[in-house]
């Protein structure tokens, strides 16, 4: 009974996609046929016939872990005793871009499809406060944050241009919403949509998991792949976790006009994944 139940939570998941891309695709008549290149976030487990693209943000270190235990033959037993830098490492995955066309075709034809989505806004607050607020990620700073802080900030410092370090979330917001950064091409993996890195209106995923339920939804995909008895997926308390108080919180700092055009450009994720409006956006 607990899995029919699962069952159809899933379904509701997944009519809710097909509804929104219906109503999306009637609406924009910009037609998209993926490229081997759109393909770069779904990982492959030819033993399990299974496939996951992952979303930054949203458990993706850990469901990496979780496929290379699954596709290691042996290899890894515990996902947890897998450093987190490893499972970032390109080369341990191997991901749908990687085959024929003919191979691809079959693979989305026929294996299990799943992805795991968050609310919109917390994902970008956790992505700007993991990439912005932290020391260790001077590579993002140097990359994104001398840019931002170029762009958007008058009377830089010297230090502010050189280094990119402390990156407000307004400027942040002003760099995701401004004309010229949608010519730069695709956003970064970490602030991208869930609807342009895992394509839900072109693939038909059998399983949408959500943060929200983030081990009941993963433990019912290793049950559906039959390694349930053997594979639990990593129990999760990050006490640094992003929570809906400290987005509204980030949130409360920008002005409506921003507020308006972020939830323009993360829209389609709401609508999608059933998220509702957060109550703390000046939408008026």
């Amino acid at each position: 009974s607990e899995l029919s139940g699962a069952a159809v939570l899933h379904q509701a998941r997944r009519d809710q996609v097909v509804d929104s891309c219906r109503v999306y695709s009637a609406s924009s008549h910009k037609r998209k046929v993926l490229t081997p290149g759109d393909l770069k976030h779904l990982v492959v487990d030819e033993d399990h016939e299974l496939i996951y693209c992952y979303v930054p943000k949203v458990a993706c270190t850990n469901w990496k872990r979780v496929m290379m235990v699954l596709t290691g033959r042996g290899k890894y037993s515990d996902p947890m005793e897998i450093p987190s830098n490893e499972a970032h490492i390109p080369s341990n995955l191997k991901t749908l871009n990687q085959y024929s066309i003919a191979e691809i075709n079959h693979r989305l034809k026929n294996y299990l499809k799943f992805l795991f989505v968050r609310e919109p806004f917390e994902r970008l607050v956790s992505a700007y406060r993991n990439k912005f607020t932290l020391k260790y990620n001077s590579s993002f700073h140097k990359r994104f944050g001398t840019r931002i802080i170029r762009r958007y900030r008058k009377n830089a410092t010297q230090d502010a241009l050189l280094n990119g370090a402390d990156v407000k979330f307004k400027e942040f917001a002003e760099y995701l919403v401004d004309p010229a950064t949608q010519r730069d091409g695709p956003l970064n993996e970490h602030w991208q949509t869930v609807y342009h890195l895992c394509h839900p209106c072109h693939i038909h995923y059998d399983l949408v998991g959500k943060y929200e339920t983030l081990e009941d939804d993963a433990n019912y995909v290793l049950r559906l792949v039959g390694v349930g008895d053997s594979l639990r997926f990593p129990s999760y308390a990050k006490s640094t976790r992003t929570t809906d108080a400290m987005t509204a919180q980030f949130f409360s700092n920008i002005s409506t006009q921003q507020q308006i055009q972020l939830y323009q450009l993360y829209k389609l994720d709401f609508l999608m994944f059933n998220y509702s409006t957060p109550s703390y956006l000046r939408l008026d």
